[in-house]
């Protein structure tokens, strides 16, 4: 069962670190088309700027998440995923967009929620009593 679960947390965990990679790259650089572009988050009605914070916080969370260590700043990571793939989703959502542009977000966000869950007990943040 250990196995298994290890199995999961690294695939999902390396899609996750992949998908939040490749969206915040092409935030950074504000490309035109594609998921997270220019043309998607004007369509959802945010500004343009937004993009730029948003690819920061990507990039410096998939470093955090592989990083060994820190659990506590992992916490955050997977917090900061889980509100950005939700927010993105209930965007569309309330855009009616068709189902094919609430998947990818839908995507991240279940690999959120797997890796998090699977996390190995080294990366998790252990309370004091």
């Amino acid at each position: 069962m250990k196995k298994r679960n290890k199995i999961i947390y690294w695939i999902a965990t390396i899609w996750l670190a992949l998908g939040m990679t490749v969206t915040g790259f092409g935030q950074l650089i504000k490309m035109k088309e594609g998921q997270g572009g220019t043309e998607m988050i004007t369509h959802l009605g945010y500004p343009v700027y937004l993009l730029m914070i948003l690819g920061a916080w990507k990039i410096v969370g998939v470093v955090v998440l592989l990083v060994p260590g820190i659990p506590l700043i992992k916490e955050w990571a997977y917090a900061g995923f889980f509100f950005i793939m939700t927010g993105a989703f209930l965007s569309h959502l309330a855009m009616q967009d068709p189902v094919v542009e609430l998947f990818p977000s839908l995507l991240l966000l279940i690999l959120t929620i797997l890796s998090w869950y699977f996390r190995p007990a080294g990366r998790r943040v252990v309370l004091a009593n």
